[in-house]
């Protein structure tokens, strides 16, 4: 029986499947991962803001005893960090929906089945690998114990890996749309792992900085994933001059930079994740200055840019005019927040408008080329 294809419209015009329900599906997870995304960088910076970082004291369990936090012992900052934990799991889970709808659709019920047996085959390495870590480190405590799960989540990574290369090389359409889904999962539970070595190092915080920065950028792949999941298969050539995407290239650069210079400001504040933990040893008044001023840069070019394309009726212009929005709204809350002292709402809100900033930032770089109408 041939294949059933969807007709061509906003939503599906790009995904060839074999149903109309499959790619329905595809696009509400795609959704789900993005918003999932950007959601557990707003609970992570929950964790950080109110205190409760070492709210659960070890990982993966939340004390060497109990897998949930104790009330009596951890209290609300327990609550927190394991809520935050909990949210790794639903994205996780969203992201392998993702993988999974995305094979189906594009590797057919072969490549579905050989990537099953990859995570079956990841499972148990991962699995083998806790048990000899587990009896090299000693049965004894369960300190030492636990400090096995991290290389058996390594593993576990390294087949995903794997897993993904292979999916990519075999599936014979839309491997761009494989890439980023594989891309999504794996960042996932790399992002566990760096969660745990997070808790296990007492939050350093320069690894927290880079948990926040590697989540940030799941939300720019989610993203990507959604503009590419309508974009039409096929060549594509540039649709904006060559000195528009220079501009637009650059100005990505000026948005690298001020979040780099905003995690160490953060890092370098008094929002440490933990009452007891120290920061790094930058002055935080210096670093907000210096941090503001690749900031201002970033609002200019980003200024320029969608008055250009809006005079020269450019393809990103829509989208052009939503980042200057949200990069203006990050200049007020961040000035904002600069007088009032650092309120832990408005750190919370700068972090978030931060990743949405990126992934609309994404959304642009993706439009400044197009589909090559092919002739049928």
């Amino acid at each position: 029986m041939p294949e059933t294809m969807i007709p061509a419209t906003s939503t599906t015009q790009a995904v060839p499947p074999r149903s109309a329900s499959w790619g329905r599906a595809l696009t509400v997870f795609a959704w789900l991962s993005f918003v999932s995304e950007t959601i557990i960088i707003g609970t992570g910076g929950a964790v950080r803001l109110t205190g409760s970082g070492l709210g659960c004291s070890d990982w993966p369990l939340c004390t060497p005893d109990s897998l949930v936090p104790i009330l009596e012992v951890q209290g609300i900052h327990g609550i927190i960090e394991f809520g935050n934990r909990l949210m790794t799991g639903v994205v996780g889970i969203i992201a392998l929906a993702v993988v999974l709808l995305v094979l189906h659709l594009f590797s057919g019920k072969r490549g579905l089945v050989r990537a099953l047996w990859f995570a079956v085959g990841g499972i148990a390495a991962a699995a083998l690998t806790y048990f000899v870590a587990t009896l090299f480190y000693g049965l004894a405590a369960a300190g030492p114990a636990l400090l096995a799960f991290p290389f058996a989540t390594g593993v576990l990574l390294i087949a995903i890996i794997a897993s993904a290369v292979y999916s990519v090389r075999t599936t014979p359409a839309r491997r761009d749309l494989v890439a980023l889904a594989w891309i999504a999962l794996a960042g996932v539970v790399a992002q566990a792992l760096v969660g745990g070595i997070t808790v296990l190092t007492g939050l350093n915080p320069f690894i927290v900085g880079f948990h926040y920065t590697s989540s940030l950028l799941l939300v720019c792949i989610t993203a990507a994933f959604l503009v590419r999941l309508k974009t039409s298969p096929g060549p594509r050539e540039r649709a904006v001059p060559v000195w528009f995407a220079a501009v637009t290239h650059v100005t990505g650069l000026a948005l690298a930079v001020t979040i780099v210079f905003g995690v160490l400001t953060t890092g370098s504040g008094p929002h440490s994740g933990d009452a007891d933990v120290l920061r790094h040893g930058f002055d935080a008044t210096v670093l907000a200055h210096v941090h503001s001023w690749p900031g201002y840069i970033l609002a200019a070019l980003v200024l320029f840019l969608t008055i250009s394309a809006w005079v020269l009726r450019l393809e990103p212009r829509r989208w052009l005019f939503v980042l200057v929005l949200a990069i203006l709204v990050q200049v007020g809350v961040g000035v904002w927040q600069a007088r009032e002292g650092l309120p832990p709402v408005l750190v919370g809100i700068h972090m978030v408008l931060a990743s949405l900033s990126a992934a609309t930032y994404t959304v642009v770089v993706l439009h400044l080329k197009r589909s090559v109408p092919v002739d049928v």
